[in-house]
């Protein structure tokens, strides 16, 4: 064959792989991926949240399991090397509470806020607790629990983290009402002089088409302060998940004049193409759309990223971005989505991406989805977790300044327990 003609049709065929790569779902990008923290298990094991920075640029989370019992708060600070210091912060027993799920947020005097899902001061029921950790001079950090959930209709097991109102209160949300039993509620902690904290219920969720089991997606405001949020359960739909029946909701509750809140559901999840089970947290854009993720149901059964769209009479519509297929474009989001400037959102799967690694199911993939001029949106894998450091995120993801994405595997919990991990796009 000519010279010539053998590089040009070798120049169109890479042209043509390159195209159908680019066209294809769940498209490879160039992305430069570095662990910063591989956990051992003494120093904890297994991180399900995200992560927190602070103004030095120092990054904050919880471990699920590790340390002394079942939990730690730990603190990661970047060397001059480029490698990242770990400090344990705080390493939790039963009677402070133990299980964190969720990651941590700071008041203006640097003290960090979360919740267990497990322990507390209850020996009999362990329904989990609200936390303070505040550092001290010489680098250490002491733990007050500001709220100790019951056995009753209160609220019990939050598996979400907290949010602040601009009056100091913390809000939140737990999973069931009692250690056993109930639909989770919607609860409110406001500081009182004397420096403890006084909870109320906002909502408790009554199963059904109200909605049940509000899981690990944070509560958000809108500027009007109604609070938003999602149930992995009740709702409509034949979904199953666990003692809860329906595909799960996402409501808003908005405040009273007489201290109530008032809760309407704004989609219902079928369980089919419109996804199930959301669990992750929720983001508005600039013009009041929510998007978010769902963890099952879809096209496919890997669930789906979505938007909800109000509309004029107070209604809204659901919109599906993408479908995972269960293959490398990812299956099973736990994470929610950011946005970066460019309007581009960004997650994480819990499994997905190799097929061959982790049982079959893949290890998860990270994510981002580009919105078309033609309307529509690309899905683009940053990154394949393989196993080894770190596999299966739970947790999504956060930008620095500078535009690198930061977040967590969980591991395996035997032989890897989980990593943090860095992503220049």
């Amino acid at each position: 064959m000519n010279y010539k003609k053998f590089l040009a049709a070798a120049s169109v065929a890479l042209l043509i792989v390159i195209v159908t790569l680019a066209l294809a779902p769940g498209a490879w990008a160039q992305s430069k991926f570095k662990t910063l923290y591989k956990f051992n298990g003494a120093d904890g094991a297994n991180p399900n949240a995200g992560l927190t920075f602070d103004q030095a640029g120092n990054l904050y989370s919880t471990t699920e399991n590790g340390g002394s019992v079942r939990g730690t708060v730990f603190e990661l600070t970047p060397n001059q090397d480029g490698s990242w210091a770990e400090s344990r912060l705080y390493s939790f027993d039963w009677t402070d509470g133990v299980v964190p799920f969720a990651d941590v947020i700071f008041d203006a005097a640097r003290n960090l806020y979360s919740t267990t899902f497990w322990g507390g001061a209850n020996s009999s029921c362990n329904c989990g607790t609200v936390f303070e950790l505040t550092p001290a001079a010489n680098g250490t950090w002491t733990e007050t629990v500001l709220h100790n959930f019951e056995n009753d209709d209160n609220g019990a097991s939050p598996s979400a983290g907290l949010t602040w109102d601009a009056a100091g209160s913390l809000y939140g949300a737990t999973k069931v009402s009692g250690i056993s039993s109930g639909n989770g509620v919607v609860f409110k902690l406001t500081p009182n002089q004397d420096s403890s904290w006084s909870e109320s219920v906002l909502h408790r969720f009554k199963g059904g088409r109200d909605g049940a089991a509000p899981d690990r997606g944070n509560l958000i405001f809108d500027t009007a302060g109604n609070l938003y949020g999602s149930t992995a359960g009740g709702g409509k739909g034949s979904c199953n998940l666990g003692q809860w029946t329906g595909c799960g909701t996402i409501f808003e509750l908005t405040p009273n004049a007489d201290g109530s809140w008032t809760e309407h559901i704004l989609h219902r999840f079928s369980g089919v193409e419109d996804g199930a089970a959301p669990e992750g947290a929720l983001i508005f854009d600039a013009s009041g759309n929510l998007y978010g993720t769902t963890l099952s149901g879809g096209a496919h059964g890997y669930g789906n990223v979505f938007e909800l769209t109000p509309n004029a009479d107070g209604s809204w519509k659901e919109k599906v971005l993408h479908q995972f297929t269960g293959g490398r474009d990812g299956a099973n989001s736990y994470s929610g989505v950011i946005f970066d400037a460019a309007g581009n959102l960004y997650g994480t799967t819990y499994a997905g991406g190799n097929l061959s690694e982790c049982g079959g199911k893949g290890c998860g993939v990270v994510f981002k989805l580009t919105p078309k001029l033609s309307g529509g949106w690309g899905e683009t894998v940053l990154h394949v977790f393989h196993g080894t450091p770190g596999a299966s995120p739970y947790a999504g993801l956060i930008f620095d300044a500078a535009g690198n994405l930061y977040g967590t595997t969980s591991g395996d919990g035997s032989t890897t327990f989980g990593s943090v991990f860095e992503i220049t796009p």
